[in-house]
């Protein structure tokens, strides 16, 4: 998470400019003491940072340093901008909903001003909403977790006929159901027939 952060405030600085504790502490959601730790972190591993005191000071990188970002185009720009204005309501069923967000955000500060500001205009010009989410499931969450991890499955694991799966993709499929696809096996399987399902600590390989 601290990393994250670090990151973001270095985009922050790159393309604001000079910035305050205080203003940075707002943006990031953090105290203003914790953006002197951060900060003295960004110092310590080789970036530019300059503060300057008085009450026109603040903090800026010095040496017109950049990152290496790749700048998006306009039409790229507006794109991006009505896709991360609204993140796919099931990415909090997979637990990454406010990964998604803070992608977002260090993706429009990565940017110029000019595409900054050609997201917002997006973003106002046009809205796409996505289908409600349902109530959440727990089962999504795990299966997404094996998934992730390579670990063995077993659907309907209570039920006479239980199903031994190596999950390796978790599929929201037409906008209506979860579906998981199975190594060895190429089967996909819906969510109306997982049952009650086990995660076990044993990794499999592809």
């Amino acid at each position: 998470m601290r990393g994250a952060r670090l990151l973001q405030c270095l985009l922050l600085l790159q393309n604001r400019g000079r910035m305050t504790s205080a203003a940075l502490a707002e943006e990031l959601e953090v105290s203003q003491r914790t953006i002197l730790r951060d900060l003295d972190a960004m110092t310590e591993a080789g970036l530019p940072v300059i503060v300057h005191q008085g009450a026109m000071g603040g903090i800026e990188l010095g040496f017109e340093y950049r990152t290496k970002l790749t700048a998006l185009t306009e039409d790229e720009a507006e794109a991006i901008g009505v896709m991360l204005a609204h993140p796919h309501p099931e990415l909090a069923q997979i637990e990454r909903m406010q990964a998604a967000r803070r992608a977002a955000g260090k993706l429009i500060e990565s940017q110029s001003k000019t595409i900054r500001n050609l997201i917002a205009k997006a973003q106002d010009q046009f809205e796409l909403h996505h289908a409600p989410s349902a109530d959440a499931d727990p089962r999504i969450a795990a299966l997404a977790r094996a998934v992730r991890h390579q670990n063995k499955v077993v659907l309907a694991h209570t039920a006479p006929t239980p199903l031994p799966i190596h999950p390796i993709r978790l599929e929201y499929a037409a906008g209506t159901r979860w579906v998981v696809h199975c190594a060895k096996t190429l089967d996909a399987v819906a969510e109306d027939s997982w049952g009650d399902i086990a995660i076990s600590a044993k990794t499999f390989d592809l």
